[in-house]
């Protein structure tokens, strides 16, 4: 089980990754071109949400599943978080991860609120921008590519 979830983890990834990409430089030329909103717009970062939290999920069962999170009970605190290893896989990818995810949603919201195409790029522009940001920190890029 463990391998399959990784797969679709892994290969997923590429498709946040893109969705990602594509919406933030679309919120940034949006904004700096002061483009009207449109359907596509909000499709764009509609199917960012979507997709990105969709890779959540995939990654919290992973994160159970995976041989890493053993290593709390048997090394403790302590020890994963000595191990530059252990403490990404752990700690600092899935809690950054929550991050994104969390920027992305927020960013998500507080667009659909806003009345005029501007400040709705600006919104999205910012939130899914450091939510790029967080996620590109946190990729294992050696397990990765």
């Amino acid at each position: 089980m463990y391998e399959t979830v990784q797969f679709i983890h892994s290969w997923w990834a590429y498709l946040v990754l893109i969705m990602l990409l594509i919406a933030s430089f679309n919120a940034i030329i949006g904004f700096a071109a002061n483009k009207e909103y449109s359907a596509t717009n909000f499709r764009i970062a509609l199917f960012t949400l979507i997709v990105s939290h969709i890779q959540f999920l995939i990654g919290i069962i992973l994160y159970f599943a995976a041989p890493y999170f053993k290593m709390w009970a048997e090394e403790g605190m302590g020890g994963v978080m000595a191990d530059s290893t252990l403490r990404l896989y752990n700690v600092e990818h899935p809690l950054m991860m929550l991050i994104a995810i969390a920027l992305i949603t927020i960013g998500y919201s507080k667009h659909k609120k806003k009345l005029t195409s501007r400040p709705k790029f600006k919104m999205l522009a910012i939130f899914y921008g450091i939510a790029l940001v967080v996620v590109l920190s946190r990729i294992p890029w050696a397990a990765w590519l």
